[in-house]
């Protein structure tokens, strides 16, 4: 249990069931779209994204605590960095070459770097370590893009797959928002301990209240977005409108609401837990969707 906490298993499989969840769900129920990728290929996708996600999740840990509070030496940690990261890397390496386009390496070598040295520098950086967590979490839908669609897009199809790309864009962004709010509850929950470790978060820049304002107003903007796409496009789905209102916006209020009474790490960390609901339903939302739409009920 201590290598699993070590590795945030919890947030890989939220991680893989997202990507899952979008190719299963959402893209395998257009007949006409053909992926970059076949299911073999998406499936070492999904593992290299995992892959590269694990060994951030753990050079982080072994850099905050020691490795020896997770049942591990320092040697042996960053050995099974090394095979993860390594990993990842390789499978970006074969699948990059496979679609015809080795650049696309680069989608999991700055992922890579990203996550390395937010672990070791960018943690003690005022809001600069949140702002590269939040944008890998947005990554992994992108990636997805990037790797299935991108490459197969022609004139005869552009404008389907415009179509597809904003859908992903717009859920990235959504999945960005939520992701900010994520690490500045968790530098809330760990202020006291960033604190005497000398790193310098926002809660100790300007104070735990005024954070939890700052976190209260991303809450609202997240909450206003929801709000306009179902307005926008989910009015004549039924199923797919109370799904959201319910499981992504419901949460999203109870979040609201909290944050102005939160004091205790306690409390931060069932807030935390809350956000890492609200990415779940909202990857488990684009199924429910594109099922409504099929069932236009």
């Amino acid at each position: 249990m201590k290598f699993l906490k070590l590795i945030g298993f919890e947030n890989l499989i939220v991680l893989a069931f997202a990507q899952f969840i979008i190719k299963y769900g959402f893209l395998d129920y257009h007949p006409d779209l053909i992926l970059a990728l076949n299911e073999k290929n998406y499936s070492l996708l999904v593992l290299a994204s995992v892959l590269i996600a694990a060994g951030g999740f753990l050079i982080n840990n072994i850099t905050a605590a020691s490795s020896e509070r997770y049942g591990i030496s320092e040697s042996a940690a960053y050995y099974i960095y090394g095979a993860f990261t390594i990993g990842g890397l390789a499978i970006g390496y074969y699948l990059s070459n496979l679609i015809g386009r080795p650049s696309f390496l680069l989608v999991f070598g700055l992922t890579v770097a990203t996550l390395y040295f937010y672990a070791t520098s960018l943690r003690n950086s005022l809001l600069l370590g949140n702002i590269a967590i939040s944008f890998i979490i947005a990554l992994s839908v992108m990636v997805i893009s990037v790797f299935c669609i991108f490459p197969i897009i022609t004139d005869d199809n552009r404008r389907i797959m415009a179509t597809i790309f904003d859908l992903l864009l717009d859920y990235s962004i959504f999945t960005l928002v939520i992701g900010f709010m994520i690490t500045l509850i968790k530098d809330l929950k760990e202020a006291d301990t960033d604190y005497n470790s000398g790193i310098n978060t926002l809660p100790i820049a300007i104070g735990k209240a005024r954070t939890a304002k700052v976190v209260f107003v991303f809450g609202l903007i997240a909450a206003a977005m929801l709000l306009y796409y179902a307005n926008a496009y989910l009015k004549e789905l039924l199923w797919a409108l109370g799904f959201g209102l319910l499981f992504i916006l419901g949460p999203i209020i109870y979040f609201l609401i909290n944050i102005w009474t939160a004091k205790t790490q306690k409390e931060f960390a069932v807030l935390e837990v809350v956000l890492k609901l609200v990415l779940f339903f909202t990857a488990a939302s684009i199924a429910i969707i594109t099922f409504n739409i099929k069932h236009n009920a």
